[in-house]
């Protein structure tokens, strides 16, 4: 058996293509956004394919024609022209420290370019250097440029609560970006991509003329990998996935589909699979987070701290496209930031109200998410929790004990250090019960479990659900009440009513905690 090369780590489309990777073939895709429109922007979250995209376009334009042999382009090009082609990775130009290092950086990197074209003496900003670029690089093939600029935000997602230094190189980059349009009789094609969408006001402020692409159904795929791509192009890859792992062919699609699909882009569009954790799992012979390698983003984590995110009501959330659509620096909360990074994603769309339903895309994601929080909102180490109360409660819920489960999380929330982060975190909660469903919400996201609170149902909200193989358990919480109360709650509301089928059992439990001691001291189930 040959063994398959996955390109994991390889962004450019050439070395993918020579090198006898495994490529999943979306070249008619790109062929269509290059014809498109002249100016496009588009963004996707991390590690999802845009800096393959970029290069690919790079050798479509500089008509690199042996490379796409065989490909899904060959029927749409005919002419394979060459045109000079100016591409700039940004994530290049991140941890600058200050406006003048970001300049620096930038002129820097159009340095390739000068050698080629050629520089004048004053040409001393990357605005002026790249006007002069293009011109004498169209001057000098007599065709238009093309110009390409990846990860465009990078240098500023790091600085977005620094609000000096944020304006300072928001205006290196303005200045860098201003000559694209004024030179857009020189430009054959521009493409602009990202994660986050800052708006055209601000850094794009004389791109004016930008197609953002980034929810059109045209391209909801080109990113990503569709289930159909994974069972033809990729089929092999399951099998011996399936072998390595002693799994049927079926039982690891499954899998699969549960950790790295449920992204979509758009309001009416297939789901994809998280292309870079996909291929790090075909490598590696087993499922695991990769896209949480390098830890939960900065950025992401200070954006909700400096607004006070509540953790535990993102999932499922009902919303207009203003609310997750919208420029970066405009933001009131950290919704649209969770969106464009790829933490939450459109689940349904409403047309006749035109509301979208956003939630976490997979298990993947939901897992990485929480353990990113965990040590950062409630100080708590979080593979501590997860080998030591978070197993012994699994355990206990697999073998149908709750009341063993339960005496466990009395335990180990009595040992909980009630640090001072925490304290104020449990503060901002609306309720006392707040306190402790957020405490549950991240101890039992941790388990793999799907877990949601604040349930909506007919008779009003569920505390919590979580929801196991075969078994749903319905939680209410009380602080100045009984677990009585609390159990006769779940049934005068009909809580349960929505998860009683045939082939799931449903266990209520109503459980009561001190206020003072912060940990469940009664509980009653049924």
């Amino acid at each position: 058996m040959m063994v398959r090369r996955y390109p994991v780590g390889i962004q450019t489309f050439s070395e993918i293509i020579r090198g006898g990777y495994v490529y999943v073939d979306k070249t008619d895709q790109v062929w269509q956004l290059a014809h498109y429109a002249k100016y496009i922007f588009m963004s996707r979250p991390r590690r999802f394919g845009k800096s393959l995209l970029a290069s690919t376009l790079e050798s479509y334009f500089q008509g690199e024609k042996e490379l796409f042999e065989g490909l899904k382009i060959m029927p749409l090009e005919q002419e394979w022209t060459r045109y000079p082609v100016i591409r700039l990775d940004l994530s290049l130009a991140k941890a600058q420290l200050t406006a003048e290092d970001l300049k620096n950086r930038l002129l820097l990197m159009l340095d390739d370019y000068a050698e080629v074209y050629g520089r004048k003496d004053t040409e001393v900003t990357p605005g002026g250097l790249i006007d002069g670029l293009i011109k004498r690089a169209y001057q000098q093939t007599g065709r238009q440029v093309v110009v390409i600029i990846d990860e465009y935000d990078a240098p500023l997602l790091e600085v977005l609560h620094e609000q000096e230094t944020l304006e300072a190189k928001r205006m290196v980059m303005q200045e860098l970006y201003m000559p694209l349009k004024a030179n857009e009789r020189y430009v054959k094609f521009c493409f602009i991509t990202g994660i986050t969408k800052f708006s055209q006001l601000s850094i794009f402020s004389t791109i004016n003329n930008l197609t953002n692409v980034t929810m059109d159904t045209a391209f909801s795929t080109l990113l990503g990998i569709t289930e159909q791509e994974l069972t033809t192009v990729l089929h092999e890859d399951i099998g011996q996935l399936a072998a390595a792992n002693e799994m049927t062919y079926d039982g690891m699609h499954q899998k699969l589909k549960q950790k790295y699909d449920g992204y979509h882009f758009t309001k009416a569009s297939e789901e994809v699979y998280n292309p870079f954790s996909l291929m790090k799992a075909f490598q590696q012979r087993e499922v695991a987070n990769y896209w949480f390698e390098s830890g939960t983003p900065t950025f992401l984590i200070r954006q909700m701290l400096h607004f006070n995110t509540d953790i535990t009501a993102l999932d499922n959330m009902e919303v207009p496209v203003t609310a997750f659509d919208q420029p970066t620096e405009n933001m009131h909360n950290a919704l649209p930031l969770l969106y464009q990074s790829g933490y939450l994603t459109i689940k349904d769309y409403d047309r006749e109200a035109e509301i979208y339903t956003l939630a976490f895309p997979n298990q993947e994601v939901r897992i990485g998410y929480v353990n990113g929080l965990v040590p950062v909102y409630t100080g708590l180490n979080n593979y501590e929790v997860q080998a030591g109360f978070a197993l012994k409660f699994w355990r206990a819920l697999k073998q149908g004990d709750v009341d063993l489960a339960m005496r466990e999380m009395q335990a180990y929330l009595a040992g909980i250090p009630y640090v001072e982060g925490f304290k104020q975190k449990l503060a901002e909660a609306a309720t006392a019960e707040g306190f402790y469903e957020y405490t549950m919400y991240l101890i039992f996201s941790m388990l793999n479990f799907y877990v949601r609170t604040q349930v909506k149902c007919a008779g009003g909200r569920t505390d919590m659900v979580v929801w196991m193989p075969g078994t749903v358990y319905v939680f209410e919480l009380k602080v100045n009440g009984t677990a009585h109360e609390a159990l006769a709650q779940i049934n005068s509301r009909g809580y349960a009513i929505p998860y009683q089928c045939a082939d799931q059992h449903v266990v209520k439990v109503g459980v009561q905690f001190d206020a003072a001691t912060r940990v469940p001291v009664d509980w009653v189930i049924e």
